[in-house]
């Protein structure tokens, strides 16, 4: 359970601070919801506090150990199925809200950037990931975004 100040990941949209938890009437029964708003874009949502996915804490340092291990493993095959189809799978992985999910799909979109222009929709999805991971790890480093922006590129600069 999270109290209000708490840091918290919403899957998809990146971490948010906890800054109220109320009580809704939804007719015939009372739920909880965390007031959660989001760090990177200031939007405000709203999760059930007895959702199974539907936040989770900051992952651990092992775990972001592992994801930087994972974006400097550049030995992986290339998804090269049409555009549309992987931008669905890709998705469907950052929907996951797991930093490992996310760090994979921003590897393949970096690959796949080294042999061909990315769509439209892979550049923001690209943005996306690497906001999306720099921002929990910064947080939970005490560190500048920037700074780990910086260094997530460093994996894939030639």
């Amino acid at each position: 359970m999270f109290k209000i100040g708490d840091y918290a990941v919403c899957p998809g949209h990146g971490v948010g601070q906890i800054t109220d938890i109320e009580a809704k009437d939804l007719g015939a029964q009372t739920k909880s919801f965390y007031i959660i708003k989001i760090l990177a874009n200031g939007m405000t949502v709203m999760v059930p506090t007895d959702s199974e996915n539907g936040v989770r804490v900051l992952v651990e340092q092992q775990e972001i150990s592992n994801v930087y291990d994972l974006l400097n493993d550049h030995d992986v095959k290339i998804d090269t199925s049409t555009w549309n189809r992987r931008y669905r799978e890709y998705m469907l992985k950052i929907k996951t809200g797991s930093l490992l999910e996310i760090a994979e799909v921003l590897r393949a979109l970096f690959l796949l950037k080294e042999k061909k222009n990315l769509s439209f929709g892979e550049k923001k999805m690209l943005d996306q990931c690497r906001d999306l991971l720099s921002q929990e790890i910064a947080l939970q480093q005490s560190q500048n975004k920037l700074d780990v922006d910086i260094k997530i590129d460093s994996y894939f600069l030639n």
